[in-house]
């Protein structure tokens, strides 16, 4: 992956973990946040990751177009 493509991926991760609030709620704290993708990792690679992704991928959907609905009343 070329390096503007790269600094892309990682702004947008960014800009994901921000507009989930992870940023707000854990005051910024990187070592919580870390945690919490390690935990998130763990849980992926285990015998419920399929179960597990379908859920985080179910919310994040729904975020996306509570989002877009919302982007598009104003």
């Amino acid at each position: 992956m070329d390096r503007r493509k790269r600094t892309r991926q990682l702004i947008e991760l960014g800009g994901l973990m921000k507009k989930a609030g992870i940023v707000e709620i854990t005051g910024d704290d990187r070592t919580l946040i870390f945690g919490a993708l390690l935990w998130m990792a763990d849980r992926l690679d285990g015998e419920q990751g399929d179960h597990a992704r379908k859920v985080w991928r179910d919310w994040g959907r729904a975020a996306f177009e509570m989002d877009a609905k919302e982007k598009a009343g104003k």
